[in-house]
């Protein structure tokens, strides 16, 4: 199955446009000029809303509590990792526009056709099966504490709306974060104020050190930088003629700030104490008066929501993108349900755990998204000097592309930051084992790697069509 360019006069277009209680019928295939519509304004909220959960909050718990910085310290990590991410993620999302198609399309560009197989492969499972599981866990355990329903009937009842909104498509997304982010700003913002009352800022850290800096730097990273993958999934709607410069700025700052602020909040919360058999939404809603705690619980379940939405979508998004030869039933919103039910399995299994199953997942993430964000970005550093948007068009839609040295770099990237630099509670990396100061900088080593040597190598083997 190959993908016809950007530019092609044969390719037909979807009636879609801006209809929002519509099913969208699009795949992976550039959409037609005729069908572009919205402005980089709606990129704002649709990066803003899915980061105002709990999944945020825990990023700073984890830093205060986990990796034994104190509040101000967590801070200027998660600062620092979240504006790298969020920068990212403006930039590419400027190829939305530009070519009309998913970022895992993008990505043909650096791994050729079918080397982006891995790339897009691993997105999927990321986006449909961890953060989708992550995301529901925390929506299910706020559903448990508010409602004392049963964990497993709360994750059921999250995941049923979570599915049907990627169902469903596109434009019904944008508009569900549009109005899901007002709500959810003004009640993290009360449990902000309250938070910072009641928390002891100066409290010192627990002897973390460089080592819990750079976790913690880590983590934001991963977490922020998690979202690069999907950019283009929700610009590519966009005219050609949309500001270059909007579309930079409207993702990465929705990105920055909800991150940043919600992440912040978190690392507050974890110097008030909370009961030891409570659990994370619990712990973190303990202090609150009756009422917010109850409306902050309904907003970890619409933020997660929000998230989901975007990450079943992409999910399916990037199993189109696979250009396999699929049957024609087994569409975009099909393969949402289907991402939906494994992604379902898999926070069932995580229930009893889900703590120490998101620390690990968040740096599990950086360290794929690091090297593949190496090579995309050098290749499109390398592309704007010489090749024109027609050639690349061309390039998206011929099968025969190929471009080895982007797989290849991606890979030995993994293959040299993960077992040297990684620090998980199961597998300590040989650096952190005998340097405990460097704490987990695989996602830094494996960027670093893959860039420069698909830099080198691309130079010398070009990439063939």
């Amino acid at each position: 199955m190959t993908t016809a360019p950007a530019s092609s006069p044969t390719t037909i277009a979807p009636e879609y446009g801006d209809r929002v209680i519509a099913v969208e019928t699009a795949g992976s295939e550039p959409i037609p000029d005729a069908e572009r519509h919205g402005s980089p304004l709606q990129l704002l909220w649709t990066w803003a809303s899915p980061n105002i959960e709990f999944a945020t909050v825990y990023i700073g718990v984890i830093s205060v509590l986990f990796f034994g910085l104190s509040f101000w310290q967590a801070a200027a990590a998660i600062l620092l990792g979240t504006a790298i991410g969020a920068l990212t993620q403006g930039v590419l999302s400027l190829d939305g526009p530009r070519f009309g198609v998913p970022q895992m399309v993008i990505g043909r560009f650096s791994f050729g056709h079918k080397g982006n197989l891995l790339p897009s492969g691993v997105n999927a499972v990321v986006a449909g099966v961890g953060w989708f599981a992550v995301n529901s866990l925390s929506a299910a355990f706020a559903l448990n504490t508010l409602t004392d329903l049963r964990p497993l009937p709360s994750l059921l009842l999250v995941v049923v709306a979570e599915i049907l909104i990627g169902f469903i498509g596109h434009n019904f997304v944008h508009v569900f974060e549009k109005y899901a982010f007002p709500a959810l700003a003004v009640v993290f913002l009360l449990a902000g104020v309250w938070t910072f009352k009641d928390a002891h800022l100066g409290t010192g850290g627990g002897g973390g050190g460089l080592g819990g800096f750079l976790l913690a730097f880590s983590t934001a990273w991963g977490y922020a930088a998690g979202w690069n993958p999907y950019a283009t999934d929700y610009s590519r709607y966009l005219p050609r003629t949309a500001s270059k410069f909007k579309t930079v700025l409207y993702p990465a700052v929705g990105l920055f700030v909800s991150v940043a602020i919600v992440a912040i909040i978190g690392a507050a919360s974890a110097t008030i104490v909370a009961p030891k058999d409570a659990t994370p939404t619990a712990a973190f809603t303990g202090h609150l008066p009756g009422w917010l705690g109850n409306l902050v619980l309904l907003a970890i379940i619409l933020g997660a929501v929000s998230a989901n939405a975007l990450n079943i979508y992409s999910s399916a998004i990037s199993i189109t993108s696979l250009g396999l030869k699929l049957p024609a039933w087994l569409g975009r919103s099909v393969l949402v349900v289907l991402s939906g039910v494994v992604g379902t399995a898999a926070a069932w299994a995580s229930l009893s755990d889900a703590g120490s199953a998101y620390e690990a997942f968040l740096l599990i993430i950086a360290y794929w998204v690091g090297p593949w964000l190496g090579v995309v970005l050098t290749e499109r550093w390398l592309q704007s000097r010489t090749a024109t948007d027609e050639e690349l068009s061309r390039r998206l839609g011929d099968a025969s592309y190929t471009n080895w040295p982007g797989l290849a770099a991606l890979l030995i990237g993994v293959a040299v930051s993960v077992p040297l630099f990684s620090n998980q509670e199961k597998y300590v990396g040989w650096v952190p084992e005998h340097w405990a100061s460097f704490g987990d900088i695989t996602c830094l080593v494996g960027f670093a790697v893959s860039a420069g040597l698909y830099a080198v190598l691309r130079g010398r083997f070009a990439a063939k069509a």
